[in-house]
């Protein structure tokens, strides 16, 4: 799971307010046009460099073999949103270490295991230590082009997996339905589109709309030099729902989790606080129809 960072600064907060919001190498944010070559490389390089932190800032909420659809501490153990994935074959893409793909090879399936950063996936081997429970094959790949034969997969997911990450969103479902078998499933989370009018603060300062939920420029930070260092695009709801249709798939629910309670943990800009306002997390399940 690599869970975006919604919600930073509009353009006119970025003076001053940079250092305050962004995370690594970043010497600029703003809102701009975002290609999907510069997303690429931006998230490969984001996500090797931040691997081994990421895991060890979010282990406790993220676990090792767990599947959570957000990072309010949701798990498909509770949900079930994938149905029984005994014997079936699944694939994850943008799957980070590959908590989700691990908790799906240990309740049966074979499962395999994708992601755009190397440095993910070899967290993710470096975690398969029980040979006795099962563990999924790894492919480092960006999501646009999977490496795989058409119909190959009963089960497809995304944790906040490459969706959000990626300019051409919609060719990422047209590519994830053409690997999914007739009568496939489909389950992504991303964060919810309205967290992208909010700060990415957990307190009260992210109550406040700050930015314009229609505004579909990408968030980008940079480096001194003006490289995009790290890019996250935005898409509204009917964004989403039009992009499953237009890749063949039906939507069949919709999923606004709320905070858990007794969930007092705060993840980047979800909060007890904020989750119980307002959602932070949407996940859409979708069929490949026969």
């Amino acid at each position: 799971m690599s869970t975006s960072r919604t919600g930073s600064p509009t353009p006119a907060d970025t003076t001053g307010a940079a250092a305050q919001y962004a995370v690594g190498p970043a010497e600029s944010v703003d809102r701009r046009w975002a290609t999907q070559g510069e997303s690429v490389a931006a998230s490969r390089h984001w996500w090797d460099a931040e691997a081994d932190d990421y895991y060890e800032e979010h282990r406790e909420v993220l676990g090792d073999a767990e599947l959570m659809w957000g990072p309010e501490g949701i798990y498909e153990s509770d949900l079930g949103l994938l149905g029984d994935v005994a014997g079936q074959d699944v694939l994850e893409f943008g799957a980070g270490a590959a908590q989700g793909s691990r908790w799906c090879a240990r309740t049966g399936a074979r499962a395999v295991a994708t992601d755009i950063s190397s440095a993910m996936l070899t967290r993710g081997r470096a975690l398969d230590t029980d040979p006795q429970t099962g563990a999924p094959a790894y492919v480092q790949c960006d999501a646009t082009r999977l490496p795989f034969g058409d119909t190959t997969f009963d089960i497809v997911f995304s944790a906040y997996g490459a969706l959000p990450f990626v300019a051409d969103s919609e060719g990422l479902l047209q590519e994830v339905a053409r690997v999914l078998r007739p009568g496939g499933r489909l389950v992504f989370s991303v964060s919810h589109p309205i967290r992208w009018t909010l700060p990415d603060v957990p307190g009260e300062a992210g109550l406040t709309v700050r930015h314009s939920y229609f505004d579909r420029n990408a968030y980008v930070e940079a480096d001194a030099a003006g490289a995009a260092t790290y890019v996250e695009h935005h898409r509204t709801m009917g964004d989403r729902v039009r992009e499953i249709v237009a890749a063949g798939l039906r939507l069949t629910d919709l999923v606004e989790p709320q905070w858990p309670e007794g969930a007092t943990h705060e993840w980047g800009g979800w909060s007890r606080l904020r989750g119980r306002l307002v959602p932070g997390t949407a996940i859409f399940i979708c069929r490949r129809d026969p």
